[in-house]
Order: structure tokens, then sequence, then C-alpha cells
């Protein structure tokens, strides 16, 4: 479920003044919707830089957000925005990063952005994973893998980032090619088999109208793909079909169910073929 979202001047004013003290006076402030895990996100300015807040109260179910996000960032050097300050104060958890120009990612077949994305996978695939806490992901999926057996081809010791909705990855068509993309939010990070990430996205591009055998093509460029069996795959194609569909059932909208339907035309395709 989405976190209920408010704006930046509705901050006490200790935390107001300690954003601040990392930013100078705030020039502008343009409060963004996109990401469900925020209560403040906002692009500011100030006569000495721009940046991106996301913030948590820190008495919040999901305050561990805020923390997961904070301990992983200094790993993720060409991978995501650079985390440039933190604040704890109030009551408050406010992260202040990189504010990254470009476009969310257009997944669509055909876009010039699905190479991009292929290339930053890629290079989170070579990422060596950091030695902090994360969970795993044989534990994320074990409610759901269909039979108990199949967890195994899930494990493995590679960071994983978990959720490529298209929202979380940014796109600047004027930065050098190949080098393009950035991936945000990692609230989900996790540790796990190194071919997840590219059938994660494999769902999403599902769902912004690809075929499952033009999905697992653009997954196929994305060299850990092919360390994956072909059992291992349908299991993971099976476990998310259920992931999804009990999602849409406790949430039941337009955007649960295309991903719920996506992931279960994945998995008939990879049961078919």
């Amino acid at each position: 479920m989405a976190t209920t979202r408010i704006g930046l001047d509705r901050l006490p004013p200790a935390a107001h003044t300690a954003v601040e003290e990392h930013t100078g006076p705030l020039l502008t402030v343009e409060e963004t919707t996109e990401g469900f895990n925020s209560e403040i996100a906002a692009r500011v300015t100030s006569a000495t830089g721009t940046w991106h807040i996301k913030g948590l109260r820190t008495d919040h179910p999901r305050a561990w957000t805020q923390r997961r996000e904070a301990v992983i960032a200094p790993f993720l050097t060409d991978l995501a925005p650079a985390l440039r300050w933190r604040v704890e104060t109030a009551g408050w958890d406010l992260l202040g990063f990189e504010a990254l120009d470009g476009h969310h990612a257009d997944y669509t077949p055909g876009s010039p952005d699905l190479p991009e994305v292929a290339t930053l996978l890629r290079r989170l695939s070579e990422t060596p994973c950091p030695s902090i806490e994360l969970r795993h992901a044989e534990q994320r999926l074990e409610h759901y893998a269909a039979h108990p057996d199949d967890l195994r081809y899930f494990a493995g010791t590679h960071l994983l980032h978990t959720d490529l909705n298209n929202a979380n990855v940014l796109v600047d068509a004027d930065a050098p090619r190949c080098n393009r993309a950035r991936l945000v939010d990692w609230a989900w990070a996790t540790r796990g088999a190194a071919w997840l990430d590219a059938g994660y996205w494999i769902i999403w591009l599902i769902a912004a109208d690809h075929t499952p055998a033009s999905a697992e093509h653009w997954a196929a460029e994305i060299p850990s793909w092919h360390t994956a069996p072909a059992e291992g795959l349908t299991a993971f194609a099976a476990a998310n079909a259920n992931l999804w569909s009990k999602i849409n059932t406790a949430d039941p909208n337009p955007w649960t169910l295309r991903l719920a339907t996506a992931a279960t035309t994945w998995h008939t395709h990879r049961r078919t073929s």
C-alpha cells in the first residue's frame, strides 16, 4: 500500500532547519508524486545546488526502508544517485540525494531506453554485493514458490534491486550512450541469484506490451541471465505469478491487475514453451 505523501513545509521547524544546514535556504521546492514508500518526496534547489529529498517519520512502519537506502548508497557508484547527506532529527529521517536529470524509462517495444536499461542491469550484475544486512531472495519468495525445493534456484550472493518498475529507472538522454540509466529506490535491495533482476525486468516488460519472447530476448542481453537453469526460470515465473495475484487480490486496481496479468502471462509462457 502507498504511504500518504505530505509536503516538505509540514516538517517540524527543527527538521527543516537541519535540512537547510546542508542545502542553505531553499529557493524552490517541487513535490513529486512518484513512489510508494516515502512521506516526503521533493526536488529542492538552493543557491548551492539541487537535491532529491526522501523522508519518513522514524516511527513509521517502513522506516527501515530509509535505513536500507542510507546503508547501501555508498556501494552504488554509477548505478544510482549519490546520497549527499542524511538528517535524523525531530522524529524524521531525511535523505538528500543527488538530483538527476532525465525521464522515467520507457519499456515499450522499440524504445531507445531498452539498451540503456540492459546495460545498467549488466553493470549491476557485476557489482559486488556489500557485506551489509540484506534479505535473501529465497526468504522473500518462500511463501509464493510453487514447491519448497524451488527456493534453491533463487539463492545466491549477488546484489539485486528487485523493483524494476520503470519509474525507478531514470534515463538521461544527454549523458554518454551506455551510461544514461540509473536505478532509484533501493529499499528492496536483496541478496540472491545473479539472474533474478533480469527476471523481474521481464514482468515489467510484458506489462509494457512486450510478448514473453520479446521480454526474454531483452533479459538475454544480461550475461547473468544465461546462468539460470530453465527449471529455475519457470519456478521464478510461478512465484511471481503467485505474488502479484496476492497483491492484486489485497489491493485491486488497474496497476496491480496489469502486473498480475503480466506475471501470469510469463508463467504460462514458461510452462507451455
